[in-house]
């Protein structure tokens, strides 16, 4: 299966300098579940190492975090800051980096009963896998929006309203549904359009 990968940006990127800001939009409001928390220390533990999973759990101040709670929306974006330095060096660029976070956050919840659910509902077919991304958003944190727009009938847009979460991490979630969903020549890019909110456009054949 074929993926094209496109390079959001070609300057330097201060990935720390991000997360600290959007660290600083959080509000005691904004909430993730558990299930995306340890989802994403799954994913680091695979990139970056035990160690460095082990040091995120610590820096989260719980000695496990609980699927069914709720935790402030800082946390993702805290262990970002301590795995990003052993991620780089394992996937070797930034984008790479956090497109394979979002690939695997997306197959680690559709192995959950919701998520099998979801894929017995969309029957596999790209477009509907794509247009689940906002349900099972929603399923994971209670801030930020996605639109689905749809500019033909293999090519769209997620249009995302204030989310933490960096771009190119959605990015790697679409690839992947797209490809779940059978198609080919998979095209995405994305990136910011102000300090919370972003795009990733997408086409296949």
């Amino acid at each position: 299966m074929q993926s094209v990968e496109f390079s959001w940006t070609q300057a330097p990127f201060d990935w720390q300098h991000d997360y600290g800001t959007r660290m600083s939009q959080c509000t005691p409001q904004d909430t993730v579940r558990g299930m995306f928390l340890n989802g994403m220390l799954k994913s680091i533990r695979a990139l970056g190492g035990e160690a460095v999973a082990k040091r995120c759990l610590e820096a989260s101040g719980h000695e496990q975090l609980v699927d069914a709670f709720n935790y402030p929306a800082a946390l993702p974006l805290q262990f970002l800051t301590l795995a990003m330095p052993s991620l780089l060096a394992r996937c070797g660029s930034y984008d790479t980096a956090m497109r394979q976070l979002g690939r695997n956050a997306t197959m680690d919840f559709l192995g959950t009963p919701a998520g099998k659910m979801l894929l017995m509902l969309s029957r596999k077919d790209p477009k509907r896998l794509v247009e689940s991304l906002p349900s099972a958003h929603k399923a994971s944190m209670n801030y930020g929006a996605q639109v689905i727009d749809w500019m033909g009938p293999k090519h769209g847009r997620v249009i995302l309203k204030r989310e933490f979460m960096p771009h190119a991490y959605y990015a790697g979630m679409v690839e992947t549904l797209l490809e779940l969903g059978g198609a080919t020549l998979v095209g995405v890019r994305s990136w910011q359009t102000s300090r919370l909110d972003s795009e990733v456009t997408f086409t296949w054949e």
